[in-house]
């Protein structure tokens, strides 16, 4: 063992062979004050021996089938590593077909011809001997007939449809599947009652491993592997049970105890299976060691009670179950000192602004002392919510600012004492690079200029260096540093890069690059305009209550100049993130003097604006927190109001974080009644924005003001407003309403105002319900639908519009306050006179004949009134749709059906009907009828494109004309001396006889037939008329006279007809048929 040391050791190479020293080793540590150990360490020696010898046989296989080469190296410490070769020491190939288990086996899912060799060796490594064992080879031969019929695949290795697997906590877990089959089956797996670890699981051997790393308790369950090919399917199931050796889950800790405190050791252990605990002392079994009756054992836990000094001792917890074991040692020291502070006094701490600052204040001492911070030498303690207070003593001041500079003491006490310790803080301003190296292009042979100006704290010394791709500059005179540039002259390809500049004090460090381009010579661009580069180097100075001054370096113009810079705060400690502007200042100033505001942490940002546009903002400048003060203002929208008739409810728009000027925001709420001697009644209420004051008489004023006050006093006396305690209903009912109707459809309403003290509210109106009581002509009830009028104010009348004529009615009034409507008046009844009626409900015309029409009709549906008569209004119609004399008929208003007579046959009429009352007449409703067809007429109607004698005709005209135009194209194209037309007269064909031209037809042609009347024509209807349901309009309008007919087609042949102008309906001066003549003149 190592003199002043526990270290032991064993030279095996000169003190004989290692299994001399094979066995369990412990190191114990022992004091005055008690006795340590430490855990049982295993020493064993490594052994690789040899493998044993055996014959194997050959090998022999069809093609396609399966084959498994078993390795079984001799067993190890540790075991060896296995891995297959040939002969010549190259690992042989592996695949999805081929491949080594973990058992170091080498299985074949199917063989293959080029699978036939004689050197298949597993080698087994063992590393800590550095020695490689051989197997003897194996030779297999692989027949290569006809390959083997395709299978489905099986499991080599795991056997069976499932098995078991245990891993212990924290090793890796590996589950291996290999199959055999033709084709070669691929694997897959899933976990049956979850999913697998995304980030621990792994994939080895052609997927036929799977790995899961750091296995834990939750990785516990049912894996499944699945083997497929184009042939089936196959599952094999793998139950895992993860175990756990013991793993702390709370370790004893040293205790450090004053005479006559208490407390505990607790060793809480976890494992699988649950590890079983054992305490020692000092070594000792604690069952067989020194009584303490301070102490007692509870399971996990030793609970010290009123120690004393002879309690100290060093106490082992025992965790093992069968997979391992843990052991921890805990000093319990009892022990009665005063505070000692270990840090040295007056410590310089420098730091950066806005960095954190950490102020140490190591200390020891039983019992535990307390620790407190104080800032100077009269300070109060400093709080938790702006410092940070650390279990070891150590003060953190999140972001330091140059305002905590100064001397801090770390006290420490207990009840044996109190110690202190003073340090210095001093807050440095942080080196900055207010102007930085830009990016540059220059051609080759010119020289470049890169600036890096930087800014520090004057009591640090910086130093400047140049780096040129992260590494130094190279050794060449045509680099040349001075203090703020960087120069490089006759400027060549290889100059390119990144140059960065790189500015070091003793608490911080700074750097800027811009990259250098080299390009060949080319013309100067003309000058880009853009807007202004951001204002850099924000500084805060002279440093007040309510002002600072801010000053800024300006960023490049782009060849605009700046008109003017925005300087824009931001609070962070009440409206984090949210920018406000603060003022604006000229382009040619660099400075600015701020007005602020009490208690906000100010931060500024600067933006520079020119005839392009504004920059984006500045970078922040440091905060200023600003001292606290009382409010400078009240809240605004003061209002009383009452919800209840029994409250006053005070409303306000409170004070924001930044109205609020200091903490501790508050309201100073005061009312009392407007006209009463009362004294003001005030409470005080937190940052909200509503006081309910109960207890208060109905609607009664108040004055009432609300008062901020802050942790630092009131602000000025506020604003007096009137307000009203609660509202409620009116008492009174409006009085003397009556009514004038003016005319049938509308009325006005009187009535006298209410007294103001019965309101009980504010006015709102007046409310007038009226309603119908009941029909004057009818005398039926039906159902009360009430309407609504609201009258605003105090009018005292008003006019009730759309009433129904000739009707009773029911009307009362009802004042309205905030809270409602007050009491009813009594019901006033009143009368609308008769109007004129509404148009009758419908009119019809039904029973129509030769000479009458019969009208039916509903009575309206609006009387309005009594009947007294109808009026009946009615006119033919002709042809041309032209409207006849007007005739004028009274009919009783008893009657609901009228029949007119001596009408014309075969006539449209119009009519016009409404009613009328005493008031005058309604409205008129309009409805056309027509009288019907004369049979005799109708009969003579018949079609004559349906006789044979017609249709012969035709056809030999036709003929006739299809000769007559082959004659006159053969003559015309013989040609001759003398005029077509006088040949034509001297060959004149006397059964072609020329056109009349007045009226088209062919001269002196004539037939015995052509005055005969026609036959009745299959068209018509069988009964010889024309019924009023097809149509509406006679035929005879629309034909010429009675001459009209109807073609093969449909229409009407008199149209084509030699007729110039349509005869009128009433005509009857032929009834001769169209002749066939005329008509075939039109046809050609």
């Amino acid at each position: 063992m190592n003199p002043g040391s526990g270290t032991l050791i064993i030279n095996i190479m000169s003190e004989g062979k290692a299994e001399t020293y094979e066995g369990v080793y412990q190191c114990t540590a022992r004091n005055e004050r008690g006795a340590a150990i430490s855990n049982n360490i295993v020493v064993r020696p490594s052994r690789s021996p040899l493998w044993t010898k055996e014959k194997l046989e050959p090998i022999i296989l069809q093609n396609g089938q399966h084959l498994v080469l078993s390795c079984r190296p001799p067993i190890g410490l540790p075991p060896p590593i296995i891995f297959w070769m040939d002969n010549s020491f190259q690992r042989l190939p592996q695949s999805e077909r081929v491949s080594q288990g973990l058992n170091g086996d080498l299985y074949f899912s199917n063989v293959l011809p080029e699978d036939t060799r004689e050197d298949y060796i597993c080698y087994a490594r063992f590393n800590h001997t550095q020695t490689i064992q051989q197997k003897q080879p194996i030779s297999v031969k692989v027949i290569s007939a006809k390959p083997s019929r395709e299978r489905p695949p099986t499991f080599l290795t795991p056997e069976g449809n499932s098995s078991n697997k245990e891993e212990l906590r924290g090793n890796v877990l590996s589950l291996e599947c290999i199959a055999e089959g033709l084709p070669t089956p691929i694997i897959h797996w899933i976990k049956e009652d979850g999913t697998l670890p995304i980030n621990r699981t792994f994939y080895k051997n052609f997927r036929k491993t799977l790995q899961i790393i750091h296995v834990s308790e939750a990785d516990s369950g049912k894996y499944q592997c699945i083997a497929k090919n184009a042939l089936g399917v196959i599952h094999h199931t793998i139950s895992v049970t993860v175990k756990a050796a013991p793993y702390w889950i709370v370790a004893p800790r040293n205790l450090v105890l004053s005479p006559g405190e208490d407390g505990s050791l607790i060793c809480r252990p976890n494992g699988n299976p649950k590890p079983k605990i054992s305490w020692l002392t000092n070594g000792v079994p604690i069952e067989i060691a020194p009584d303490d009756p301070s102490r007692k054992i509870d399971g996990d836990t030793i609970i010290f009670s009123n120690v004393q000094e002879r309690s100290s001792a060093v106490y082992q917890c025992n965790a093992s179950n069968e997979y391992g074991y843990l052991l921890a040692n805990a000093f319990v020291n009892v022990l009665a000192e005063p505070p000692r502070i270990l840090t040295s006094a007056d410590t310089l701490y420098q730091v950066i602004a806005n960095r954190p600052a950490l102020l140490d204040c190591a200390f020891f001492g039983s019992p535990l002392p307390t620790i407190e911070w104080f800032k100077g030498a009269k300070g109060s303690a400093l709080r938790e919510d702006i410092y940070v207070l650390h279990e070891n003593g150590t003060l953190e001041i999140p972001v330091a600012q140059k305002d905590s500079t100064g001397t801090y003491t770390c006290v420490a006490r207990n009840k044996l004492g109190v110690a202190k310790n003073e340090v210095q803080l001093e807050i440095k301003d942080p080196t900055r690079i207010i102007k930085q190296p830009e990016y540059a292009v220059v051609q080759r042979g010119g020289t470049v200029s890169f600036e890096c100006k930087v800014k520090h704290d004057h009591t640090l010394i910086p130093t400047v260096m140049w780096l040129k791709d992260n590494g130094e500059l190279p050794d060449d005179g045509r680099f040349t540093v001075d203090k703020d540039h960087l120069v490089v002259a006759d400027v060549g390809d290889d100059d390119g890069g990144t140059y960065t500049c790189v500015a070091n004090t003793s608490l911080d460090s700074v750097s800027a690059s811009a990259v250098l381009s080299v390009v060949a010579p080319t013309p100067t661009p003309a000058p880009i305009y853009d807007v202004p580069n951001p204002p850099f180097d924000l500084e805060l100075t002279n440093h007040l209550d309510k002002s600072v001054q801010l000053s800024w370096t300006p960023g490049d113009d782009n060849n605009s100049p700046i008109t003017k810079f925005i300087i824009e705060y931001e609070d962070s400690m009440h409206e984090a993130g949210l920018w406000h502007h603060q003022t604006e200042v000229s382009g040619i100033q660099t400075t600015a003097q701020l007005n602020l505001s009490p208690f906000v942490n100010y931060s500024f940002r600067v933006v520079a604006v020119n005839s392009i546009g504004r920059s984006v903002p500045s970078q922040v400048s440091e905060h200023y927190l600003t001292k606290a003060a009382e409010p400078d203002k009240n809240p605004t929208t003061v209002e009383g109001l009452g919800s209840e008739p029994d409250n006053l409810v005070i409303t306000w728009k409170p004070l924001n974080g930044f109205e609020s000027n200091g903490p501790g925001l508050q309201y100073k709420v005061s009312w009392r009644q407007k006209d009463g001697d009362d004294e003001w009644t005030s409470v005080v209420v937190a940052n909200v924005s509503k006081y309910i004051v109960s207890g208060t008489p109905t609607f009664v004023p108040y004055l009432i003001k609300v008062q901020a006050l802050n942790d630092v006093g009131f602000a000025p006396e506020p604003a007096v407003v009137t307000g009203h305690s609660g509202e409620d209903l009116p008492m009174v009912a409006p009085g003397n309403v009556h009514v004038n109707v003016v005319n049938s459809t509308l009325a006005e309403v009187h009535w006298d105002p209410v007294p103001l003290k019965s309101i009980r509210g504010h006015l709102q109106g007046y409310r007038i319900y009226y309603w119908k009581a009941q029909n004057l002509s009818k005398r039926s009830k039906r159902h009360i639908e009430k309407k609504i009028l609201t009258f605003q104010g105090s009018k005292t009348h008003g006019m009730l519009p759309g009433l129904e004529p000739f009707s009773h009615y029911r009307v009362n009034v009802r004042v309205v306050n905030g809270k409602g409507e007050g009491p009813a008046s009594p019901d006033k009844v009143f009368n609308t006179p008769e109007g004129v009626p509404s148009a009758p409900s419908s009119l019809k015309i039904v029973n129509p004949t030769l000479d009458s029409l019969t009208l039916e009709w509903e009575p309206p549906g609006h009387p309005n009134g009594i009947l007294t008569e109808y009026t009946l209004k009615y006119q033919p119609i002709n042809s041309t749709h032209e409207l006849g004399p007007l005739v004028d008929l009274k009919i009783p208003a008893n009657k609901t059906r009228w029949t007119l007579k001596n009408l014309n046959f075969s006539t449209r009429y119009k009519f016009y009907f409404y009613a009328q009352t005493a008031a005058g007449s309604g409205s008129q409703i309009t409805e056309e009828g027509v009288t019907t067809v004369d049979e005799a007429m109708a009969s003579r109607q018949v079609d004559i494109a349906t006789q044979g004698w017609f249709i012969g005709l035709m056809c030999a005209v036709a003929l006739l004309i299809l000769i007559l135009l082959i004659v006159c194209f053969i003559r015309r194209n013989k040609g001759g001396k003398y005029p077509v037309k006088e040949k034509e007269d001297a060959h004149a064909d006397p059964e072609i006889q020329p056109m009349k031209e007045d009226d088209g037809t062919f001269g002196e042609y004539s037939d015995a037939e052509d005055h005969k009347p026609l036959k009745k024509g299959s068209r018509t209807p069988s009964d010889r008329t024309v019924k009023k349901e097809d149509s509406d309009d006679s035929l005879v309008d629309y034909g010429e006279g009675v001459n009209g007919q109807f073609n093969e087609d449909g229409s009407f042949i008199g149209q084509y007809s030699g007729k110039k102008e349509k005869e009128p309906a009433e005509g009857n001066e032929s009834s001769e048929a169209p002749s066939p003549v005329n008509a075939m003149n039109s046809f050609v």
